[in-house]
């Protein structure tokens, strides 16, 4: 094994396997079968599946002017490279601790979810009891090995688990479709605007916003992308809409299975076990049991999709002197930043061990509190590339078209601002804790940010100073030759 110090990964990734990676980030099994059933409940009722197209439209707004501005940008640092460039080396560096805190804390959410669903899958089919952490070690472990090889490896892997997961909710989404509904019919609650806000549109925001997370990263996978100038904007645009139109057919379709009434109740009832017993009823028991074995798969395809990220963002941070240098290497033979893989993997190790060392639930902290934190963190982002978005192009007039440089990125700031003032508002609620709970744990992101900003300044004063006591070298005129 050895190492190149090179700025930048390579490879030959398509569209499809970058819309593969972050998609499977998504897990859309895991929303429909987890978040759907709390939207419906806690948030608009009957009418949630409109929640995701709100936040799809609030999303694509935010897309037109992040994948503008990924032509200008040639790194692959994705949010903080962005942030850097208009908002200066500080903004910058706070944003890339703040992106390091928020895909770690979602990361360990979805390892405290696959420790429970691992433990109770294989006790169903007569397989011993064993603590949650055990199964998310094994999950880091087999994570680590597939992120520290090659990623098109990865894509491969996403690209059948993706399948697999989608494939049984669309399933269910045909045959309720055909069959015209539950007793009810067909729902269509969330086409009339009176259903949509008679519940608490906030509330359903913050679930919603939280299924898209990692659509985002598409711009991390820069540097191993077969054209990065069309590659990358069409994996934003594709994912969002895959994702988006995804999640409101399928969460329409299990409300027009149960019936918009009954739905509710259902929800209310058993809201982690929703899904399955639709697609019981609907697909017959062989498929639930089906069903139950990609979620796990689905969980496991979200981790190994983070793990990807967060070790890319590690590597252009070493590449950028902005962690250890080590994790800017590059392996020779299958191209990845395997330093920073192996950095990351173990972090995650920890951070579960941490968790488990405290008696923490694993869903219901664990999972919630980690997620609801992780959201938070990712609207921040979002919120700062928006206005970066804006700057830059003020400034540099490399773009001239308004839509995308100004109005696009102006209206998604503002709808990206409205997102965060509802989660934070909503935040006890997200996390199942006290007032006092919530502003600590809610802190972590702009503390995070703090730090990275700091550590930036702190970095600049010590070069300024080295510089300053750096003696002057004054050249030593060189006599001419004398004429012969």
């Amino acid at each position: 094994m050895s190492t190149d110090r090179a700025p930048a990964l390579t490879g030959s990734l398509g569209v499809g396997s970058i819309v593969f990676m972050v998609v499977a980030a998504a897990a859309p099994l895991t929303a429909v079968s987890g978040v759907v059933p709390l939207g419906i409940l806690l948030g608009d009722g009957a009418a949630f599946p409109a929640t995701f197209v709100i936040c799809c439209v609030v999303l694509l707004l935010f897309a037109v002017g992040y994948s503008a501005m990924s032509r200008h940008v040639p790194q692959a640092g994705a949010f903080y490279t962005y942030i850097q460039e208009a908002l200066g080396r500080t903004a910058g560096q706070g944003a890339a601790y703040l992106a390091l805190a928020t895909y770690s804390l979602v990361q360990l959410a979805v390892y405290g979810y696959l420790g429970v669903v691992a433990d109770g899958l294989v006790r169903d089919y007569g397989g011993p009891a064993l603590p949650w952490w055990l199964w998310a070690c094994a999950a880091a472990a087999a994570v680590g090995v597939l992120g520290y090889r090659n990623i098109e490896l990865s894509g491969k892997v996403l690209g059948v688990l993706l399948l697999g997961e989608v494939g049984i909710v669309l399933a269910l989404d045909a045959v309720v479709t055909v069959r015209g509904g539950g007793p009810s019919g067909l729902s269509t609650a969330f086409l009339r605007p009176e259903r949509i806000g008679s519940g608490s549109l906030g509330i359903g925001i913050v679930f919603a916003i939280a299924s898209y997370l990692g659509f985002e990263a598409t711009a991390v996978f820069r540097d191993e992308a077969r054209d990065p100038e069309r590659t990358i904007p069409r994996a934003t645009y594709l994912s969002l809409l895959l994702i988006g139109g995804f999640y409101t057919l399928s969460s329409w379709a299990v409300v027009s299975a149960w019936g918009e009434a009954q739905a509710v109740e259902a929800a209310g009832a058993d809201p982690s076990g929703m899904l399955i017993t639709t697609i019981t009823r609907y697909l017959g028991t062989a498929a639930g049991d089906v069903a139950q074995v990609l979620l796990l798969s689905s969980l496991f395809a979200a981790l190994l999709s983070f793990h990807n990220v967060l070790a890319r963002y590690g590597f252009a941070l070493g590449n950028s002197g902005l962690l250890p240098r080590v994790c800017g290497g590059r392996h020779e033979r299958h191209g990845s930043p395997h330093a920073a893989s192996l950095l990351q993997s173990a972090s995650a190790v920890v951070l579960v061990a941490v968790c488990a060392a405290s008696g923490l639930d694993p869903v219901t902290q664990v999972f919630a509190w980690m997620s609801g934190t992780a959201t938070l963190g990712a609207l921040l982002l979002m919120g700062l590339t928006c206005l970066s978005v804006i700057v830059f192009f003020r400034r540099t007039r490399l773009d001239s078209r308004l839509w995308q440089t100004l109005l696009a990125p102006g209206l998604g700031l503002l709808g990206l601002g409205s997102c965060l003032w509802l989660v934070t508002v909503n935040f006890p609620l997200l996390i199942g804790g006290s007032t006092a709970l919530a502003v600590t744990i809610g802190a972590v992101p702009p503390v995070f940010f703090a730090i990275g900003a700091l550590l930036s300044v702190v970095r600049s004063r010590r070069t300024e100073a080295t510089a300053a006591t750096q003696p002057v070298s004054v050249p030593v005129p060189v006599p001419e030759a004398e004429a012969v």
